[in-house]
This record gives C-alpha cells, sequence and structure tokens, in this order.
C-alpha cells in the first residue's frame, strides 16, 4: 500500500473521514511543517446547515445633497419658500457648478414635448458604433419608433417615442451619462 505524507496510509484517511462523518464534524486539518504539507478533510455538518452565517448589516446611503439654483446676478440669497440643509456659504456661491443645469435648455426649446430619460444610464444615440443616429434634429418620427437606447448594468434598453413629430432639438451627447427626468430631446 502506497505511503502519503503524515506516515500516514490510505485506510488511516478513510479512517479519518468515518470519524468526522460519525461525529458530525465540518472538517478536520492535518499539517506536516517539514514537508510543508496540508492535508484537509472536509465533512458535511448538518449543524453548519442549520446555522448559516448572519447576513451583513445593512448599508445605509447618505442623504442626497439639495440641490438650489439661484438666478444669474442675484444677490446670492435662497428663494423664499426654499428649504436647505445647510446655511449657503460665501465660498458655496462661488464654486463653479460641476454640470450645467439641465432644466433651463428645454424652456430655451420653445413648444413641443420634452422626452426625458425613463431610467439612469448612458444615452446611445445610435444601435452601434459607426452606425447612423436613430434620430437627428428636423427629423419626422411617428409613435413607437426607437429613438435612443440606454444602457443599465449592461443591459441596453431601446426607448421608444410616445408620439408623431419632429425632433426639434437633442440636449445630450452620445455615450454621455444621464439622469432619471433628464431631459434628452424636444418632439414637436
Amino acid at each position: 500500500m502506497a505511503t502519503l505524507p503524515f506516515d500516514m496510509e490510505i485506510e488511516d484517511i478513510a479512517a479519518l473521514a468515518a470519524i468526522i462523518k460519525k461525529n458530525d464534524l465540518e472538517e478536520l486539518r492535518l499539517t506536516d511543517e517539514e514537508l510543508r504539507v496540508k492535508l484537509v478533510i472536509k465533512g458535511n455538518s448538518k449543524k453548519a446547515a442549520h446555522n448559516p452565517p448572519p447576513p451583513p448589516p445593512p448599508v445605509q446611503a447618505p442623504p442626497a445633497p439639495q440641490i438650489i439654483v439661484v438666478p444669474a446676478g442675484g444677490n446670492g440669497a435662497v428663494p423664499a419658500g426654499a428649504q436647505t440643509e445647510a446655511p449657503v456659504t460665501a465660498s458655496a456661491q462661488a464654486a463653479p457648478a460641476p454640470a450645467p443645469v439641465q432644466e433651463a435648455a428645454p424652456a430655451a426649446a420653445g413648444s413641443g414635448t420634452t422626452v426625458k430619460a425613463p431610467i439612469v444610464g448612458t444615452y446611445y444615440a445610435a444601435s452601434a458604433p459607426g452606425k447612423p443616429p436613430f434620430v437627428t434634429v428636423g427629423q419626422r418620427i411617428k409613435k413607437g419608433d426607437v429613438i435612443m437606447i440606454i444602457e443599465t448594468m449592461k443591459l441596453m434598453n431601446e426607448i421608444q417615442s410616445d408620439i408623431d413629430g419632429v425632433v426639434t432639438k437633442i440636449f445630450v451627447k452620445d455615450g454621455q451619462a444621464v439622469e432619471f427626468d433628464q431631459p434628452i430631446m424636444v418632439i414637436e
């Protein structure tokens, strides 16, 4: 019979496995420092199956910051009725805005229906790089036409038009991240 590390025979390992099973143990570890070998025999403990590890504690997201738009040329005062979580300071007023305010763009576009992002993700104007865009400014579209793709978690979501009309303005660029309810385009 072959001799294994730890000066054990195969029958010895089988006997250890029987002991683990009989005593309902999870595992048995043997280490030989001289040969630098470790032998781990795992069992099927019923105790382990009945006592799963506790779930991790829930993670709480920090509260979302509240943004207040102060009109240009104003005195920096917060409009009446607006609530803030912290007082507005001169340094906060002087800081440049991280991104242009998207709400101002649709108002300048005139009449028409503003198409907004139904989900958070990445806006794509075409089905693939190098392909023609789904819509362009001045193009007539019909209800049900695919007007964009928004990728969320590697899932490509085709967004269809709810109305017939002509695309008069597109506010975002191909590959740009969009937020929920962010204006994407105007259809008249």
